[in-house]
């Protein structure tokens, strides 16, 4: 989902600097958030470590979707990693966007390509669907945040890409 928000759905703009968090485990959180320009990372705490799920940058939506499906509380962190303008759309105007059904698509879509990431063993492999799927994030996201993001070191990702970068000359 990356065309334009409809702006009678977002009522709140809201800018954050790098670091903010719009929210954490244990919020109710309904909202959904279009990103104006920026970048915010959503994950997950396993023992200590982060556990990247997604990324929100210029032009793109995000929430916290258990907490939008099921009305608890979310076990996710969404955190600015620069500094990030957001348009929040509330619970009452984000069901109201959500009851077209493409746009329920394309948020378990994107969570489902996560997934199947997640799952995929081969670093190369995780580095070439990502950047097949999502050209935009490396040139949004910092480095070492994809890194994180793919299970691997930024040393690792550093000479996928340059791998990569040979293949195709």
């Amino acid at each position: 989902m990356s065309s334009l928000p409809l702006s009678d759905n977002f009522d709140n703009k809201v800018t954050l600097k790098k670091g903010d968090y719009l929210f954490c485990p244990g919020d109710i959180n309904t909202n959904l958030y279009y990103i104006v320009n920026g970048c915010v990372q959503l994950y997950i705490l396993d023992q200590a470590e982060e556990r990247i799920i997604r990324f929100g940058y210029k032009g793109s939506y995000i929430c916290a979707l258990d907490s939008l499906l099921t009305q608890l509380p979310t076990i996710y962190y969404l955190q600015a990693i620069r500094q990030t303008e957001v348009l929040i759309s509330p619970k009452e105007n984000t069901a109201l966007l959500l009851q077209d059904m493409e746009g329920m698509k394309q948020l378990l879509l994107q969570f489902q390509e996560r997934e199947i990431d997640l799952l995929t063993e081969a670093p190369i492999d995780r580095y070439k669907r990502v950047l097949q799927r999502s050209p935009l994030l490396f040139q949004e996201v910092p480095q070492k945040y994809i890194a994180t993001y793919l299970r691997m070191t930024p040393e690792t990702l550093s000479r996928l890409k340059k791998l990569d970068l040979n293949q195709d000359l």
